[in-house]
């Protein structure tokens, strides 16, 4: 049976590698008679040269860009170039677009858009019946309780995508009949970024480029500064909450510079399974993919004598502070995942722009959470729950502009 896929975010890192993955696949599945895997839709930002690539190699069915003029120039592009074959996929574009694209029918919609606005698409997706393969972390940062709500009404699986809650749900799946009610404690693995060994006083010196440097993964600029302000393990506390029903106290993170072991879960007996893995995500992607079923994989196969030895250390809050305000907003819940949420990625924003410190990221979003004076949670459904994530992140962001020459 060909399973129907559609990716939020095709031409970013996630997008192309589960591109990559589905065409290893069927691959795989042609020799034994056929495809199993149909792409039918491909969202983007701006980067309408690649999609177009991606258009006339998977032929989908419904496409989407951020800009009505990109729109406009592919259905040019794929008219002379498809000679009327691929010219008859649906060009949409714009947010609106992007919803719309996200309700088309499918198995599986792989959500790989950075930042706030996969949220809306998400949730259209889940009310449409698709199950998600979940890579952006904000859509339950900002709105978990409500997303989740609307899931499981909707009888949708959210799989993980993130390495490190694709390892915890691996782990979680391999325990015995005690499932979540054993746990003790879900340990997520974190590389500790480029600045692991600095004091606060060398991060008041570091420049953006310093920022993006990141010693393993290589990813947008947004989750990569996330990943040296220790932020992005933050967020993904917050995702694990949603994701697994702990709550915070729960969730350790433990810094883990090899970044072999991408999460560990204790359980009760004081046992702990984890998972490892040479750091590929399209590991976690092809998983998610092909759930519950495991499939061959072209990662190269991990030798623990050739790395020698692992080392794990605790964070230092001290110097990170943004992991402790992630904390804080987890056990607050409701509106402040999207205050945090949107408060960061303005505040990054100002940083790659050269317009604040390093240092001035936490002070703005821990600032942000207590100038938040909004509603806590949503008195209604999944739709008000959303709404009120939309609002807060608003305010959020508009509250770190203003106060940003002062930090």
């Amino acid at each position: 049976m060909v399973r129907r896929i559609g990716i939020l975010g095709s031409t970013g890192s996630i997008g192309t590698q589960t591109l990559e993955v589905i065409r290893e696949l069927n691959a795989s599945a042609g020799a034994a008679g056929g495809a199993e895997y149909r792409v039918c839709v491909l969202t983007c930002g701006s980067n309408r040269e690649l999609l177009l690539k991606q258009i006339l190699e998977f032929l989908p069915e419904t496409v989407c860009i951020a800009s009505g003029d990109d729109a406009k120039w592919l259905g040019r592009e794929l008219t002379s170039a498809g000679g009327g074959i691929a010219s008859g996929a649906k060009i949409l574009y714009g947010d609106d677009g992007l919803e719309e694209a996200a309700s088309v029918p499918l198995d599986l919609l792989v959500t790989a858009i950075v930042g706030m606005r996969g949220l809306k698409p998400t949730v259209k997706a889940i009310r449409a019946g698709t199950d998600i393969a979940l890579a952006n972390k904000e859509t339950l940062v900002a709105a978990g309780e409500a997303v989740m709500s609307l899931a499981a009404e909707m009888n949708v699986r959210i799989l993980p995508v993130d390495s490190e809650h694709s390892a915890i749900f691996q782990c979680l799946e391999s325990s015995f009949a005690g499932g979540r009610s054993s746990v003790d404690e879900l340990i997520l693995t974190a590389s500790g970024g480029p600045f692991r060994t600095y004091s606060a006083r060398e991060l008041e010196s570091v420049k953006p480029s310093d920022a993006l440097r990141h010693p393993t993964w290589k990813m947008g600029g947004k989750i990569t500064v996330d990943c040296a302000t220790m932020m992005n393990k933050g967020l993904e506390v917050i995702e694990a909450m949603h994701l697994f029903g702990l709550p915070p106290e729960k969730i350790g993170v433990n810094v883990h510079p090899q970044s072999i072991v991408h999460s560990m879960v204790r359980f009760c007996d004081g046992s702990v399974i984890a998972q490892l893995g040479n750091p590929d995500m399209k590991v976690p992607i092809q998983l998610a993919l092909t759930y519950p079923a495991r499939r061959p994989s072209r990662t190269p196969v991990l030798d623990l004598t050739a790395i020698g030895s692992l080392t794990f250390e605790k964070p230092r809050t001290d110097v990170f502070p943004c992991l402790g305000t992630a904390y804080e907003a987890a056990r607050r819940g409701g509106a402040y995942g999207a205050v945090l949420n949107g408060a960061d990625e303005a505040a990054v924003e100002l940083f790659l722009k050269g317009k604040i410190g390093f240092n001035a990221i936490p002070k703005a979003v821990e600032a942000a959470m207590e100038a938040y004076d909004g509603p806590a949670r949503a008195e209604g459904g999944a739709d008000d729950g959303v709404r009120l994530a939309v609002e807060a992140d608003r305010l959020a962001r508009d509250y770190v502009r203003r106060i940003s020459e002062w930090l």
